[in-house]
């Protein structure tokens, strides 16, 4: 079984920092994306950041220049850094890999279990 392991979470004020950290644990053959997703409460799970196989590096235009993605391969894990945070940055946030458990198999997508990320005076 795929585990992802999502941490750093919390409450932060205005203008202020995070970085969340995901590890990917299990039988993994090989990683094809490693992405951050959030949630707002009323609203849909949208991509904020995410890194492809290749090299390309994709943000929402929201958080372009505020926040940076980053991937460690050897650690499979998988990092948002969150600067200038705004109180539309509160929500869910949501680690996503896709990826292959063995050579044979299909690519599939799997979550993490989210941190709250609250950003408030």
């Amino acid at each position: 079984q795929v585990q992802l392991v999502e941490s750093g979470g919390g409450l932060v004020q205005p203008g202020g920092s995070l970085r969340l950290s995901c590890a990917a644990s299990g039988s993994i053959f090989s990683i094809n994306a490693l992405a951050w997703y959030r949630q707002a409460p009323g609203k849909q799970r949208e991509l904020v950041a995410g890194t492809y196989s290749g090299g390309s590096v994709q943000y929402a235009a929201s958080v372009k220049g505020r926040f940076t993605v980053s991937t460690d391969s050897a650690k499979k894990s998988v990092y948002l850094q969150m600067n200038s945070l705004k109180p539309e940055d509160t929500a869910v946030y949501y680690c996503n890999a896709i990826l292959k458990q063995y050579a044979s198999d299909y690519a599939r997508s799997y979550w993490g279990q989210g941190t709250q990320v609250t950003v408030s005076a």
